[in-house]
């Protein structure tokens, strides 16, 4: 990650807020672990495929939630801290990977 991040607090996720993003990780986990065993048991490509495409859906809606808490919360801060631009400059540079 960027040098902005490493030089400011974090604001703490609430309870609730880690258990949700927790939930999701642990669904997608148990996808991946079910892609494996369809692999191993030999399943039509199609529906591993349609699997695949469910864990990258989940998992880009992991990253957007984080993203949007980035937003409303560490990237907020540093705009009233005066330092709004590096915030930025760090998110657009992931964001960027997020189009890959």
């Amino acid at each position: 990650m960027g040098k902005y991040l490493r030089d400011h607090p974090v604001t703490p996720r609430t309870d609730e807020e880690k258990k949700s993003i927790v939930n999701r990780l642990k669904r997608i986990e148990g996808q991946v672990r079910g892609i494996q065993k369809m692999v191993e048991d030999d399943r039509y490509c199609i529906d591993i495929l349609v699997q695949i495409n469910a864990i990258n859906a989940a998992l880009n809606k992991v990253g957007l939630a984080v993203g949007e808490r980035h937003m409303k919360h560490c990237v907020t801060h540093a705009v009233q801290s005066g330092e709004g631009n590096a915030a930025i400059e760090e998110l657009i540079d992931v964001m960027k990977h997020f189009s890959k």
